[in-house]
């Protein structure tokens, strides 16, 4: 991965959404919902004042709308601050 994020940043890859419920029925495109769970691909150095607490491989939950979304080689990423991940799995 050649993106560095600054500071106290992170990027992470989402998890693909759910196409399926648990009774088997399919979910439309436009009735999938934004995955909340996501791959910690790459970290920031952190702050002086903060080091950073997650590492890369680790599985995290964040908010529904945290971070930024982008794309690089095909693949969809978000960037987000440390602050914005709410839990590691």
């Amino acid at each position: 991965m050649n993106i560095k994020p600054l500071a106290d940043r992170v990027l992470v890859e989402p998890a693909a959404a759910e196409t399926k419920t648990s009774s088997g029925i399919i979910i439309p495109d436009s009735a999938k919902e934004k995955p909340q769970k996501g791959t910690v691909v790459a970290v920031g150095k952190g702050t002086k004042d903060e080091p950073i607490t997650v590492s890369v491989g680790d599985q995290v939950l964040y908010g529904k709308y945290a971070g930024t979304e982008l794309q690089h080689e095909g693949k969809d990423y978000l960037i987000m601050k440390e602050s914005d991940i709410l839990a590691i799995v």
